[in-house]
Order: C-alpha cells, then sequence, then structure tokens
C-alpha cells in the first residue's frame, strides 16, 4: 500500500504552523512533521493573538472557570475546557476525550523538608485516564488525525505514549500501531497497550532506533504519527501549565521543575507560560528547569560541555524507563523554554532518583522513577543555591506508581540491580528508604513484636 495523505492542508481557523528554527508557515504538513526547508521541529502559532498582556487574560480565566459546571464533554475535559487557545478544530466533534487533565495539586510536607524548602507541591499528572502525562497531548493530536481520516496512527514509545495512543485510539474507532524497545519497557504500560488492542511490536533496539523504524514506515504507509515531534502534541500537554496556574490561584510559582526524556513536556509546559504571559492572563513567568537521570543526560552534557550548541546522542541507560532517551527529538524547544524562563538544566543517580521515589511515596503520594529525578533534582538545586529555601516550587510528576511496580518492589526488598552502581554500593546509599515486608510467623504475638520494633525505630 502507497502513501497517503502525504501532505496535509494545515490552514486552522486560529493558528498556523511554523518551524522553531527558520520560522517558515507551513501550507502542508509532512509526514514526519519536520519544516520542509531546513528538516527543524514545528510549533503551533497563533498569530492573531495580541503581541502583549490585554485585558483578554481575565476574560478567559472566567470564561474556563465557568465551564467548570458544565457537563458537556468539551467541558468536562482539562485539555478541551482550554480550548480557546488550542488550535481550532473543523469540527468539535473531531474530539476525543476522556476526561483528560483534571489532575491533583499535592503539598509534599516531608518532601520539601528533605529538599531544603519552606513548601514544596506536585501537579500529579499520572493521574491522568491512563496513567501519564501523555494523554492530555494525545487527546489533540489524535482529533487532528481523525480529521484528517487516518484510520492507522502510530508511535514509538518507551511505554507510556504506548498505552496513551493506544486507549485514545480505541475510543476513536481507531487502529493503533505501538513499536517498543524489546526488555527495556516496564510491564506495567506493555500491558495497557496489548489491552487497548494496539498492534504491539517488540524491535530489538532502543528507543531511538524504534523512532528510526517508524520513519522509514510512515513514509511508507498511510498512517499518522503521534509521536512527540506531532506539534499538535504539545497543544495538549501545554494545558497542564494552565490548569496548575489556576489551582494556584493565578499566582506563578517561583520554580517548575520537569522530568527530561525526549523534551517534549517541559517545551510544552513552557510554550504555556509564555502565552499566558502574552495573553494577561498572568504577569510573569516561572523558572523551568529539566532533570535527566545521570545514565541518559545529553541535554545535560549539551549545556554543560557544549555551551548548548550542540546535542551528542548518548547510549541512555536508566531504570526510569519513561526518560531512558539518548537522542531527544524536541532538545531545541526545550533549551529555549529553559533560556526564556531562567531555568536549568540537572542530571542524577539512580541511588538519588530511587531515593526521591521513596521519599514521595512516604507523602502518601507514588509515581513511577522517571517522576522521582523532580525531587532529586530539587535537592541539587536548593545546594547550588539556584532554589532558594523561601521560593516556592513545584514538581511535575509525569507517571503513576504502578506504571512500573517491578521497580518498587525490588527496591524494597532489596534486589533492584541498577545501572552504573555496585549493587551492594547502591544498597548502602538506599537502606533508610527501604521498607521489605517482613515474614512472620501467623500469630499475634509475632506481629505485635513488630509493631514495637516499629515503635522503637521511629521513637
Amino acid at each position: 500500500m502507497g502513501l497517503a495523505q502525504t501532505n496535509r492542508p494545515i490552514t486552522g481557523k486560529n493558528y498556523i504552523v511554523r518551524c522553531i528554527a527558520c520560522r517558515t508557515a507551513c501550507e502542508a504538513l509532512t509526514v514526519d512533521f519536520r519544516c520542509a526547508q531546513c528538516s527543524d521541529l514545528l510549533e503551533v502559532d497563533f498569530p492573531e493573538w495580541p503581541a502583549s498582556a490585554s485585558a483578554e487574560g481575565h476574560m478567559l480565566r472566567d470564561r474556563w472557570s465557568q465551564r467548570r459546571a458544565s457537563n458537556l464533554p468539551l467541558d468536562t475535559s482539562g485539555v478541551w475546557r482550554f480550548r480557546d487557545v488550542l488550535p481550532e478544530l473543523n469540527d468539535w466533534s473531531h474530539a476525543i476525550t476522556l476526561r483528560e487533565g483534571n489532575t491533583p495539586l499535592y503539598d509534599l510536607p516531608r518532601c520539601a523538608r528533605s529538599a531544603g524548602v519552606e513548601h514544596l507541591q506536585a501537579k500529579h499528572q499520572g493521574m491522568n485516564p491512563t496513567g501519564s502525562f501523555k494523554d492530555t497531548g494525545m487527546t489533540v493530536a489524535i482529533a487532528f488525525s481523525r480529521q484528517n481520516n487516518f484510520q492507522w496512527v502510530a508511535c514509538a514509545s518507551t511505554g507510556n505514549t504506548s498505552a496513551s495512543m493506544a486507549a485514545y485510539a480505541a475510543r476513536g474507532g481507531m487502529r493503533s500501531l505501538v513499536v517498543i524497545p524489546e526488555g527495556k519497557i516496564a510491564w506495567g504500560k506493555l500491558s495497557q497497550s496489548l489491552d487497548y488492542g494496539a498492534l504491539t511490536c517488540q524491535l530489538r533496539t532502543d528507543f531511538d532506533g524504534c523512532v528510526r523504524v517508524l520513519n522509514d514506515i510512515i513514509r511508507r504507509y498511510p498512517i499518522y504519527l503521534l509521536n512527540s515531534v506531532n506539534p499538535y502534541r504539545l497543544e495538549g500537554q501545554k494545558t497542564a501549565a494552565i490548569e496548575l496556574l489556576e489551582q494556584l490561584g493565578w499566582q506563578v510559582p517561583h520554580h517548575v521543575v520537569v522530568p527530561g526524556g525526549n523534551l517534549g513536556n517541559n517545551s510544552a509546559l513552557g510554550k504555556a507560560f509564555l502565552e499566558m504571559k502574552r495573553l494577561g492572563v498572568v504577569d510573569k513567568l516561572p523558572k523551568i528547569s529539566v532533570i535527566q537521570a545521570e545514565g541518559a543526560n545529553p541535554l545535560y552534557r549539551c549545556v554543560h560541555e557544549r555551551g548548548g550548541r550542540e546535542l551528542v546522542p548518548v547510549d541512555a541507560e536508566t531504570l526510569a524507563t519513561a526518560i531512558r532517551i539518548g537522542n531527544p527529538a524536541s532538545w531545541r524547544k526545550s533549551l529555549r523554554v529553559i533560556e526564556a524562563t531562567g531555568g536549568c538544566v540537572e542530571q542524577v543517580s539512580e541511588a538519588e532518583i530511587a531515593v526521591a521515589k521513596a521519599e514521595i511515596g512516604a507523602d502518601g503520594v507514588g509515581c513511577e522513577p522517571a517522576s522521582a529525578v523532580t525531587l532529586a533534582g530539587l535537592k541539587k538545586l536548593v545546594r547550588s543555591g539556584f532554589v532558594r529555601r523561601d521560593e516556592s516550587v513545584v514538581l511535575m510528576l509525569t507517571g503513576h506508581m504502578l506504571k512500573d511496580p517491578e521497580y518498587t518492589i525490588q527496591f524494597h526488598r532489596g534486589d533492584l540491580s541498577v545501572p552504573r552502581t555496585a549493587d551492594d554500593e547502591f544498597r548502602t546509599l538506599t537502606a533508610p528508604q527501604r521498607k521489605a515486608p517482613v515474614v512472620l510467623e501467623a500469630n499475634a504475638d509475632a506481629v505485635l513484636r513488630s509493631l514495637e520494633a516499629e515503635e522503637k525505630r521511629h521513637a
């Protein structure tokens, strides 16, 4: 079967699509969502918006607040409720929603003390329908695939994207192809794409190899790409920042800390904050900082070794599977947001990630390992003086704890074997956070003795 709809009209009612590098306005989108002139990534722009803050901001706040009382499907979505600042569909019935967004903002008092700040909060995007932040972008991008009459959608994934895409495709009566690296994906995530009916192909390569294969496929088959290079994905993901501002009473935090994998998420969040300032919804910006695992740190090395001029891919290796990406597609977008907001890039070790994950759990909030890099990184940013003790900080938790339950179980049992660290060294570094199950005889006295021992440890 040959190519279908290689070029698709993209002139929207309220937006255009531009190249992030040469700023060319695209008359049509290629299958890989790259600029036809220079091959860089694309983004959605809204040329009719005011160039600077206006009274529109207060009108938008009121409108979004009023929609919260509505039971219409578009209004119950934490993404489509903000449709005034999204690319407009030709027909709103093309929207596919699972009531994504609407995720909680939690206080983390124990983590605040551990990090050395007075007040710390976490926006938990893992509370989306499929358990990760990907849903907020997928609902928008897949709506445009439906608008353009595609029957198949596809993604390369470390797990979360595949789960989200497969769910939304199933909901919209479409078919989905998932391409994942063999043996390098959490089973909790893989089970989702299987259950949602995706054709799931595990390739003997890493995530970046999967991306290369998929780029060949989309040129040979009529299938719509739903990785984060798709500019509509980032439009949906940006709504998490708007929802966060609303939850904070439109008060902008000093810092927002984001995990760094393929780098589309912090790009999307930064785009939202910049747009909200442009529209007068808020009057300042938070500093957006990106945290990477030491074993998957191409952006960190780009900034600290090459001054942000060049990104050299790395062989990614980390148990935080959601960010095990060595050649992130959105690195230029990410850097632009970091520079525009005055943020920074940091890296953390496997032991620091594991400790941070357990500390977040001790506050009653579960997250997958990739989310925990935010707390681990914040500790470093406080120690360096980049984040002051009295500044407000929000961590973006991107995935639910049950995405990777094997990691949590092995960690607490002391069975977790991590890359680039000796097992005995790792166990020593993480010992205070581990809570292994206690195996006892089946009688009350044995349990009571364990209770007494636990009381003494916390006395």
